[in-house]
């Protein structure tokens, strides 16, 4: 899927950046069009150069001396194709791009994993020049892809379950690992992470109030929040942290791609809230490595599951608010738009009613479904679909 998105630009002038959490797949993906580009468009060995700024090798390189020798290694008669990856390492690296896509024939390939690779010294250098891809871990659909190849799988309601708790990280899903050690694989790019991307970048040097915001986003899932909730929690536990380092903190999570912030939408005024938004994690099994599992948890981590999936089907994803209440996803791509409930289970006809309700509330014939786990009977009620949340994450139609 993203092989072919981004070779859609191969050997245009845009500059192809590739973002996203940690350890989620950027190397290979850059890897796959790099084979494809030899194997299908028979582009020489020669033509091609690719690095890897996180390697020791390139460990106190200037910006100055890595543009020098990407020069020594351009194709003298025709395109080069260039591969650069997690460049955020080198210091002014975006100069570097800009100059070899503005006075050489190129076609420029980069990944990073945190924030200096969105920052405005891209949109500086490269205004109008490059296009962004989000990667993100694996999806459902890609989860049990990669399982198959070593092991059989069960019907995809069970597998959901241990989806959930394992999550896409692909490094965690190359071979049979069990629970704990693919928590132990999580926890160390939530490490790296944290004190790589977070920390040392920025200077930290109260680490400790940086996990506990951490922790209390992780544990919030789902909930809509603000600044000002976690420093009243902070502050039941003893611990004074003004709203502005708050904001700062989650503001670095997001850059460093752990967290995605989702706002709420005004269904009936048609604007976009700037308070109580929710926030959501690049891969469920994030929280549990670190908080440890929890089965009261699942809820918030099936809906962490489809807000991925919308984002990853190219969706810009909004919490809907309408008079008196929720619904909890509008999802809008171009002129398509799509309204989507999540619950784990219905017990109560009280609860099922709301969750119909709010979606007969809207007043427009767009998709609108709610999605679940437990037994119920498929099909439509007065034009609202329901789904088993597995079969939605498989499904090809919206």
């Amino acid at each position: 899927m993203y092989v072919n998105k981004i070779m859609a630009y191969t050997n245009t002038p845009f500059v192809k950046v590739l973002t996203g959490v940690r350890r989620c797949g950027k190397s290979t993906i850059l890897k796959m069009i790099i084979e494809k580009l030899k194997t299908e468009w028979g582009i020489p060995e020669n033509r091609i150069v690719s690095r890897r700024y996180d390697s020791m090798e390139y460990e106190d390189i200037t910006a100055k001396e890595m543009f020098a020798e990407l020069k020594t290694k351009l194709y003298p008669n025709g395109k080069t194709y260039l591969f650069l990856d997690e460049v955020q390492e080198i210091n002014g690296w975006e100069r570097v791009v800009n100059s070899l896509a503005s006075d050489y024939d190129v076609d420029l390939y980069v990944t990073g994993s945190n924030s200096r690779m969105m920052s405005s010294e891209i949109s500086t250098y490269l205004t109008g020049r490059y296009i962004a891809f989000r990667i993100y871990t694996l999806s459902f659909a890609e989860y049990l892809t990669f399982k198959k190849s070593y092991e059989s799988i069960a019907d995809p309601k069970t597998e959901l379950a241990k989806y959930v708790r394992l999550g896409g990280f692909p490094a965690t899903q190359l071979q049979r690992y069990s629970q704990d050690e693919i928590y132990t694989i999580v926890r160390d790019i939530y490490n790296s992470t944290i004190f790589s991307d977070i920390v040392k970048r920025n200077q930290i040097r109260k680490v400790d109030q940086l996990e506990r915001v951490v922790k209390y986003a992780f544990n919030n899932v789902g909930n809509t929040f603000s600044a000002k909730s976690i420093s009243d929690y902070l502050k039941s536990e003893n611990r004074k942290l003004d709203n502005e380092t708050v904001y700062g903190y989650l503001e670095k999570l997001e850059k460093a791609y752990l967290l995605h912030r989702c706002s709420r939408y005004d269904l009936q005024g048609k604007e976009i809230l700037k308070t109580q938004e929710k926030f959501y994690l690049a891969d469920t099994s994030l929280r549990y490595s670190v908080l440890g599992y929890n089965s009261d948890t699942v809820a918030s981590s099936l809906e962490n599951i489809v807000y991925l999936e919308l984002c990853r089907r190219g969706y810009l994803v909004y919490i809907g608010k309408t008079n008196d209440g929720e619904i909890d996803f509008v999802a809008a791509k171009q002129n398509e738009k799509l309204y989507v409930q999540v619950t784990q289970s219905i017990v109560a006809e009280k609860t099922e009613k709301r969750e119909y309700n709010r979606l007969l509330e809207i007043p427009d014939n767009y998709p609108k479904y709610v999605l679940r786990t437990d037994e119920f009977a498929a099909g439509n009620y007065e034009g609202i679909k329901t789904m088993h949340i597995a079969d939605f994450l498989l499904s090809s139609e919206y």
